[in-house]
């Protein structure tokens, strides 16, 4: 298996990963951080991935996906931090003034876990960024230690994954996930 991992351009390939098996159903599409709490709450069912489908079309790419060949298998949202609800979150601290960007979601589609995707989702997102001119990425993953983590709520990611990648903790927040702390982590990119 070779994954690739490219920005999200294609709405069709981020619908398999992010989409509903119901076009009518209300799922996330991974915009509960990108967009204000408003709008989030005003987008409902097929506005959301309308949403999304513009994010897309117009870009800058609303993330990264991994691919195996032409199957598209996870997700990985990714912008600068300004543009999301992290500029404004009271619970996830900002370290300094740096323009940093913001890796807050890893999803890996069902049959293709344990694979090491998330990995190389967590690589494409970071040279995503820095191929922008980020100079650091942030990521707000869960610290679990060897806790089991519910599939549904792991998609913050594990601070394992983001320290085998070389990002560092940065940071202590008081967000809580399902149950487990999640930390800031940083990887410089300058």
């Amino acid at each position: 298996m070779s994954i690739d991992v490219r920005p999200a351009t294609v709405f069709e390939d981020v619908r398999a990963v992010l989409g509903p098996k119901s076009p009518g159903a209300n799922v996330c599409w991974c915009l509960s951080y990108r967009v204000p709490s408003k709008v989030n709450k005003e987008l409902r069912g097929p506005a959301r991935g309308a949403y999304v489908a513009e994010l897309c079309r117009t870009g800058p790419p609303p993330g990264v996906l991994a691919h195996d060949g032409d199957e598209p298998v996870g997700w990985a949202a990714v912008a600068p931090r300004a543009d999301t609800s992290f500029a404004r979150n009271r619970k996830i601290p900002h370290v300094d003034d740096l323009p940093v960007w913001s890796l807050w979601c890893v999803r890996v589609r069902p049959g293709h876990r344990k694979q090491g995707i998330s990995h190389a989702l967590i690589a494409g997102a970071v040279e995503f960024a820095r191929s922008r001119g980020a100079p650091a990425i942030e990521a707000y993953p869960l610290d679990n230690g060897d806790a089991r983590v519910d599939l549904t709520m792991a998609y913050a990611g594990l601070r394992r994954n983001f320290e085998r990648a070389g990002f560092v903790h940065a940071a202590d927040t008081t967000s809580v996930l399902a149950g487990h702390p999640r930390v800031l982590m940083r990887l410089d990119l300058r």
